[in-house]
């Protein structure tokens, strides 16, 4: 009823609208009131303390209020008091108000000190007038700001038509920050009618007047009372949370979105803008990687970064973490022009600050790696260009050797040259016990990085990094079953027992960068990966997040394994085994000692026979310097069935 009547005098009158939005910036009007204010406060504080006014304290009085005018003012003026935003008001604010009321204080003590004994004023009127003037100053601020959004959102409320209910999932601080987004803004059409919060002492609870009606458990039955429109997940560090209300609003047909977590936002807040539909990392991930900030920084900051593979998913994401540690220079290296420049935009927007050049170069052409080294001299290298599909590389082996082993080498040998601290290579788990010619590549490429290590002088770094398979990148399982989804199924699964590690892309480049932190020369860090998981099961998640239902809606095929798949991944050979490292997610592979000089003649031998296309000759060499390798012969690669 008040909103409705608040709407409708407004309404007759827009012109009071207008008033109402210029007088919360009439910054003419806020001084005013301030100074009505201090002087008040002070002949208040004389009769609090005194009673009623008789003679001799009026005389108090005008000397009290004379003291200390002038000390409020000063303490409101080095505080920039006055310059606050009234309809904004914040509990800083507020702190700067305080700040500025102590300062005032402390003065008039000494004034007031100095006057005795010719004038007596009691110190328990400035402690009163001090009381007084924060509490009054505060209190006009905090009216001024809850009558704004009042009458703001009274008049807007009713221009909105079709405004869904929201039901909020987590009333902690992204929950709450996001419901008062969505009351400040009501031209978005989203109107919170209610929070659920496993936490039972906010229970009954009122946030910003909206109930806490009971815990995810119950989300069933309010989801119906409160006839919710849209289900908002707010606490998207509990994958467990998000499965089970991804369950149940998939049952209810109510659409169902998500908040990123505050750690992952660059200024902590949330807005209405960064709601996005649940995606199967949601139901995947794990908690947050805690990192050593200092330590990343310590060596990232302040250096000449370059970034190979950059344009890529893991090689793009890795330049966004390194951007938040202030390189003094970022080398940005791809071979698709495409990829490199919609990476230069995003630099462009959001990292103006970082001096970055981009290149357009491929890691097999040793003359423009050579150039730009000499020109600028990088001191970290992240190597994550490579080749990575493993039915494409059973067909061309050769471009695997070329690309994945030959450019490793290039970069490494260019870096130990040049003198560079780091270098990090990243590598992957199909290179254990590997069945492909693209695992057998990148085992290869792990060997090369273990010999220029032993050639590194003091104070060079050179790892590899080993890892599963990253949620989301170019050419994973997920966009080809999205894409499936898109067309009407069938779903294509190699096995119903084939499974894989995953992790999303942010926790894969951001355990890269710790690594890369860490002094054990030629190591091989493997990276915690969690549990495997089924890939039939991703394809039934993926199917439920899509509205649908698995086998009723889209159907699941069985396809049989291609040639160079594995039914499951490792991490490990038997032989290795790992050390513990100092972070929880990373350990290092024990490795043996590897023969330089064998090594150097089996990439002569693959050089070779990747340039006469020698496909059986290429694989012999793999069998040689990987015992376990059982990698298929060339008449047994077919064409892959998807």
């Amino acid at each position: 009823m008040l909103q409705n009547s608040i709407h409708n005098l407004l309404k007759q009158n827009n012109g009071l609208v207008r008033f109402l939005k210029n007088v919360r910036n009439r910054y003419f009007l806020k001084i005013g009131i301030d100074f009505f204010i201090l002087l008040l406060c002070a002949p208040l504080a004389v009769m609090i303390r005194r009673g009623p006014i008789d003679h001799y304290d009026v005389q108090l009085t005008l000397v009290y209020v004379a003291v200390a005018f002038a000390p409020k003012l000063l303490g409101l003026r080095i505080f920039n008091v006055h310059r606050q935003s009234w309809h904004t008001a914040s509990i800083p604010d507020l702190l700067k108000i305080g700040y500025a009321v102590a300062l005032s204080s402390v003065l008039i003590f000494g004034l007031v000190t100095f006057l005795r004994p010719q004038v007596v004023v009691p110190y328990g009127v400035v402690v009163i007038d001090a009381m007084l003037s924060f509490g009054l100053l505060s209190v006009f601020r905090l009216s001024a700001r809850l009558g704004a959004e009042k009458l703001i959102t009274a008049y807007n409320a009713q221009s909105v038509a079709n405004k869904k209910r929201v039901l909020i999932i987590g009333a902690g601080d992204a929950g709450t920050m996001m419901a008062r987004e969505m009351l400040r803004h009501p031209e978005n059409g989203l109107n919170p009618v209610a929070f659920l919060d496993d936490n039972k002492s906010k229970h009954k609870q009122r946030f910003m007047d909206i109930p806490v009606l009971g815990s995810i458990e119950d989300l069933d039955h309010v989801a119906k009372k409160v006839k919710a429109d849209l289900v908002l997940t707010a606490i998207p560090s509990v994958p467990e949370a998000i499965r089970r209300v991804v369950e149940i609003t998939s049952k209810l047909k109510v659409r169902h979105q998500i908040l990123p977590r505050l750690s992952d936002l660059l200024n902590g807040k949330v807005s209405i803008g960064q709601m996005r539909d649940v995606d199967v990392q949601d139901l995947l991930q794990r908690k947050p990687v805690n990192l050593n900030m200092s330590e990343i920084s310590k060596y990232i900051s302040g250096s000449v970064v370059l970034v190979t593979g950059a344009g890529g998913s893991i090689g793009s994401e890795i330049v966004r973490q390194v951007c938040r540690f202030k390189p003094s220079k970022l080398l940005i290296v791809g071979r698709g022009e495409n990829s490199v420049y919609n990476l230069q935009q995003e630099l462009h927007r959001y990292h103006s600050s970082i001096s970055y050049i981009p290149f357009i170069a491929d890691i097999r052409d040793e003359i423009t790696l050579e150039r730009i080294f000499s020109e600028h001299k990088p001191e970290i290298i992240f190597h994550a260009a490579a080749h990575k599909h493993v039915p494409l590389m059973e067909q061309n082996p050769e471009q695997a050797v070329l690309n994945n082993i030959l450019g490793t080498a290039n970069l490494a040998e260019l870096a130990l040259r040049y003198k560079a601290a780091r270098f990090v290579n990243i590598s992957t788990d199909k290179a254990v016990n590997p069945t492909s010619v693209m695992g057998a590549s990148k085992r290869v490429a792990e060997y090369v990085i273990e010999s220029v290590a032993q050639k590194a002088k003091n104070g060079q770094v050179f790892v590899s990094v080993r890892f599963g398979n990253v949620l989301g990148s170019r050419g994973s399982v997920i966009p080809l079953f999205k894409k499936q989804i898109q067309n009407g199924g069938p779903i294509t699964v190699t096995s119903a027992e084939m499974t894989r590690y995953f992790m999303t892309i942010p926790e894969a480049s951001q355990l890269v960068l710790q690594a890369g932190g860490m002094d054990n020369n030629g190591a091989v860090y493997v990276l915690d990966m969690g549990e495997p998981v089924k890939i039939v099961d991703l394809a039934k998640d993926l199917i439920t997040l899509s509205g649908l239902t698995a086998e009723k809606d889209i159907k699941i095929e069985f396809t049989g394994m291609r040639p160079g798949e594995k039914l499951f991944e490792e991490l490990l050979t038997a032989e290795e085994g790992t050390v513990s490292s100092k972070y929880e997610k990373i350990f290092m592979a024990r490795k043996s000692k590897l023969s330089i000089d064998n090594l150097e003649m089996i990439l002569a031998h693959l050089k070779n026979a990747a340039e006469r296309g020698d496909q059986d000759s290429i694989r012999q060499c793999f069998h040689e310097i990987i015992p376990n390798f059982t990698g298929y012969t060339v008449n047994q690669v077919k064409t892959p069935a998807r």
